[in-house]
Order: C-alpha cells, then structure tokens, then sequence
C-alpha cells in the first residue's frame, strides 16, 4: 500500500555527463522541487525516471535463465535441481510471502516484492510527471507534448505489465494523498484497468509531437505511438480473456480495438520483415527472415531494415550463445539452461498445414506419453519425426541431426542415447538438456567462435503479435474471414498456407492458440496465454504438470527410433489454480484488506 500512496517522487541521481540522450539525463543533487522544474535539463532528467524499471527479458532472469519461458510448457531448465528460481518454482515451493517468480524476476537483482513494488512506484511517478509539466520550463512547447505523451504510455505500459502478472488492480489515474479515504479502495476489473490503459494511449496518439517510430540511436527505446496501439490490442485482449473478464462478453470490442490498431501500425509504415537480407548467415529458406528479425536489432532509420519491430530494450538481453544453446559439453560454453519440450515441438504443423496433434485434445493420458494424432495429416511419421515440418520449427529448436556452425566448424547436433548432446534426467548435470532438444532461435547462427552478434535487444512488441491478437479477437467475435487472413499473414512469411475457410469456429480459435504458440515461441506470450485462456476456477494440469521429452536411440543399420517419456517421474510446480495469477505481496495484501475490510489476495493464496 505505502508504494501506491506515498507522496514523494523518487529520484534516481547521478552525475551529469554530455551525453544528449534523454533518456541518459539525470538531475545532480538533492533538490526541491521547484528547482527541478525551472530547470528544462533536470526536467528532462525526470523523463528518464519515468523509464526506469522497464523490465528486463530473455536471459536476464536470476542465473541467466528465461524464467518465463522455462515455467510455461514451452521449456524445461536444467536448473531443475540447483535451489534457484525455477526449481523453486518446479517443487511448488512458493507462498505469497515468497515467491520466486515474484521476488527474482527481471535481472534487476533479488529484491523482495519486485513486480508489484517497482510498477506502481514507477504509475505514481507518471500520474506526478503529468500533475506537474504544465508549471515545468522546457526548452520548447514541442517537448512538452511528447514528453506528455510519453507519460501517458508509460504509465499505460506498467498497467499492462501488472495486469499480466496479479490481474484485477486499483485503477488510479492520478496521484493519491495522505488525506484519501483509503477504506473505499477496491480492486477493480482488468477491463476497468484496460480501459484507462486505452485512455492513456489515446492521449499518447493524438500527440502530433510523439513520433510513430524511433529513428536515432540517440533516442532509442523512447516511446512511440506504434507502442500506444500495441498496447490498446493486448489490454483489451486481456479484458475479454475468460480469467479475466467477469463473465462478460468483450471480444466485439476487442475486435474492434485492435482491427483499428493493425490499421494505424500499417497505415503508418510498420509491416512484417518478409526478406532475409543476409542469406550469408541466415540461409535462403523459407524462415530465414523470421530467423533474423528475432536474433538482431531492430535498426532506428527513418526507412530502417527491420518494419516490424515496435518496442525494444535499450540494451541486449538475448544474450544465449552460451546459455540454453547446446550445452556445456561444447566449448566456451557455460551451461545447459532452457530447452525446448516435446510439446513445443508437437506444435508446429506439417508443411502442408495439418496439426499433427488433434488440437482439441493433444494427448489421450495425463502424462503426454500417448499422443493423440491427427488422422488429417498424412505427412507426418512418428519414425522420421522432423520431416516435413514448419520451417519456423528448425529456427526455433535444434534436435537429432541439426547441423550448427561451432567455432567455424559444420556440428551434427546428436541429441541421441550416447551422442555428444544426449539429455541426461540427472537433476545434479547442469551440462545437458532434459529434453532432447536445445533452443536456438534467438541465437545469431554460427555465433560461436565468429564475429556475429549475438546480444541482441528485447522485442516487447512486433507487429505479427498485434496481427495475431486481431486473428483470436475477430475468431471469437464471430469474424472467422478476419481472423484467417490475419493469421495467414503471419503464417505466409514462413512459407506456411492459409488456414482452411472450412474450420469450425472453434476449430479456428484453437489453431489461431497454436499459431501464437509457434511464431512467439520463447518470447515469453505462453506463460500469460495459458493463465488468460483459463476461466477463474480452471487450472494448467492439461498443459503444465506433466511434460515430455524425446529419447532418440541409435540403431545398428544407422536409423533412429523415438520414444517419449516424462523429463521427471514427478508432477512440476505451477499448475494450479492459484499459479494463474501471482500472489499480491504478503504484507501489501494484509494491510489492504485490514483498511478496506475487503479480499485483496489472489485465489489460493
């Protein structure tokens, strides 16, 4: 409660230099406030407060592991018995007065309560940058608008990243005094917070001084109205989600929010990246541009390489070569990390566009071991598993017979009994998978030993995501026409063909899920999909308890045969009904509920 109501700003000072970047200013000194105001310089500096705590992603997360992506069905760490993070969260060692997930999140270092207390501290530094700049000196009037606007979609932005991880919040759009009656303060709907979310966007959008894209590296990662859409998109998204939205119909609305969206990002010259323009490093397939959007840069041009990008970090933190990429039997190589499930892999089609699974139930047992097969699909062999495959799949996972370069050298990637890269199930080997598979999507092919870059900076948003939101908005608000031509859109750029005008309206919904599941795969969208696709009493014990993994062995006559089994003979962490939400902070929760006499925990905790 103290960081939603406290009333003074906090400062970040440091010392200044000549750097003209913006988001580098800071003021120098203990100040009043007054001062800091008649001063454009330090005026800008509190612009800079205003972007920090933009969390960290990817490979930043407590030991260099993508946490969110190892505690969705999508990956399983080998950290899985070192006492961190994600074996925390694996032996469901977690309560609402520590919780690893919570409380070591971002690569901000372990600091209790990170999520809920660094977010609201950083919406009630907004809401006072907006209750102040109109008294600020500024060096022009068209600063003062963006810097407005950028206020805006911040705050807009930490709504959305608490909405992901609690759901229902207060929902303030300005700052709260001491002498507020804090008995009548209530947790309100997401669709209360997605509509000041929606608010705030607009605000941003009708800012002509806010630009559609960045195109200085001098203001790299500031915001722009592309991100204003995005944002719209993914808050109503969320509101119409059956955990979230009260049993109440918003996806028309959602349809309607987004389509608008897609609109003004492509009206305003954001389109997919469809060409690979170094076929040098990434190969002329059909997946190859998609295999360089998510391992380099998005450029700042104002014609830049890279359309489709809309928010990046400032700074990388894909930073994998070493680390979830094949393993520390290879040299320079630290550890294993996350790899890639059996059900990830499950996921991505045949190239002529059939599940392999049965989408409306993917396995007949409990434990995944018996894969329920689409009788449609002609293509695929469970004896020569990888053949025929969506392109996307081999610039997403490395399995038996992969071919890597490693210090200069063609490598076969041999993940069977016995081979180099091998899984192991020992929970004390760090080295290896406990898949079968290893990641590789966005890590810079050849990264080892060569000059490629291989740091790169954090995607939030990209447009195939927006387009995917207006393909499951328009499939659930009865669009089907819609919904197929935004999924195709994204699916083409990799070579795979439209969806059939044929499905079923719920036919459709679960292969658009799909679709999200492989084209944003380990860009963290999974762990919150799962959680908002789940109605209030539901659980993740379909998808989440028990995973698998791919046992190749070798035969005599030089074939392989494949057997799945269970990565671990017991049921992971963080399946149940209480994990579609995180817990609030212990103390935070019991003060609020000692004040306003209502419930303010998350269910089941």
């Amino acid at each position: 409660m103290k960081h939603i109501i406290s009333l003074f700003l906090l400062f970040v000072f440091f010392q200044f230099n000549s750097c003209t970047d913006v988001l580098d200013k800071a003021p120098d000194g203990n100040m009043q406030m007054n001062e800091v105001l008649a001063d454009p310089d330090k005026v800008e500096a509190m612009v800079n407060t205003l972007y920090a705590n933009i969390p960290r992603k990817g490979y930043v997360y407590f030991f260099f592991d993508p946490a969110v992506v190892s505690c969705s069905d999508d990956g399983w760490s080998s950290e899985d018995g070192a006492g961190q993070l994600v074996d925390q969260y694996y032996k469901d060692n977690t309560s609402a007065n520590n919780h690893p997930m919570r409380d070591f999140p971002d690569g901000h270092g372990a600091n209790n309560n990170a999520y809920w207390n660094r977010y609201w501290q950083q919406i009630r530094l907004c809401s006072q940058f907006l209750e102040l700049i109109d008294k600020a000196a500024v060096n022009n009037e068209t600063d003062r608008g963006r810097f407005r606007a950028e206020a805006h979609l911040l705050r807009a932005f930490f709504y959305m990243e608490l909405v992901k991880w609690f759901g229902k919040l207060p929902v303030l759009d300005q700052t709260v005094p001491f002498d507020t009656d804090f008995s009548k303060m209530t947790r309100q709907s997401v669709y209360d917070a997605a509509k000041l979310i929606i608010s705030d966007c607009n605000l941003a959008l009708a800012e002509p001084n806010l630009p559609w894209r960045i195109d200085t590296e001098t203001n790299g990662g500031r915001v722009t109205k592309a991100l204003a859409c995005a944002l719209k998109s993914e808050a109503i998204l969320f509101a119409a989600s059956p955990l979230h939205n009260e049993g109440k119909n918003y996806w028309e609305e959602a349809y309607q929010v987004t389509k608008e969206a897609v609109q003004q990002l492509k009206l305003n010259g954001y389109q997919l990246f469809t060409t690979c323009t170094q076929p040098n490093i990434y190969g002329n397939g059909p997946a190859a541009a998609f295999r360089q959007l998510v391992t380099q840069n998005a450029d700042y041009s104002g014609s830049p390489r890279d359309k489709e990008t809309i928010f990046q970090t400032r700074s990388g933190s894909v930073f994998v070569w070493h680390i979830g990429y094949i393993g520390s039997n290879m040299a320079n190589t630290y550890k294993c990390g996350t790899c890639p499930t059996q059900e990830l892999v499950d996921a991505f089609e045949t190239i002529n566009g059939q599940p392999v699974l049965d989408l409306t139930k993917p396995y007949l047992d409990e434990k995944h071991l018996v894969p329920n097969y689409n009788k449609a699909n002609t293509l695929y062999n469970p004896n020569d598993p990888y053949a025929n495959r969506d392109p996307r799949l081999d610039q997403t996972v490395l399995r038996n017979g992969s071919h890597i370069l490693w210090d200069n050298k063609d490598v076969t990637v041999q993940t069977y009994t016995g081979g180099a890269h091998a899984p192991s199930f020992d929970v004390t080997n760090r080295s290896a998978s406990r898949t079968g598979y290893y990641h590789c999507k966005m890590v810079t092919p050849g990264a080892c030993g060569t000059n490629q870059i291989n740091n790169a900076n954090w995607r939030f948003y990209r447009l195939a995501e927006t387009l995917l939101n207006l393909a499951e908005t328009a499939a659930e608000a009865g669009h089907a026409e819609e919904a197929r031509a935004a999924a195709n859109e994204v699916r083409a750029r990799s070579g795979m063909p439209a969806l059939p005008a044929t499905l079923s309206k719920e036919e459709l919904i679960l292969r658009i899920r799909n679709e999200r599941r492989v084209e944003l795969a380990w860009e963290e969208n999974r762990y919150f999909d799962l959680r908002r696709w789940q109605k209030p009493d539901g659980d993740l014990s379909e998808t989440c308890k028990w995973l698998t993994a791919m046992v190749v062995t070798k035969n005599a006559d030089g074939s392989f045969s494949y057997t799945r089994r269970n990565i671990s003979g017991s049921a992971r962490g963080g399946w149940q009904n209480k994990d579609l939400l995180l817990p609030l902070p212990l103390t935070e929760a019991s003060l609020l509920e000692s004040v306003t006499g209502q419930k303010w925990q998350n269910q089941g905790w």
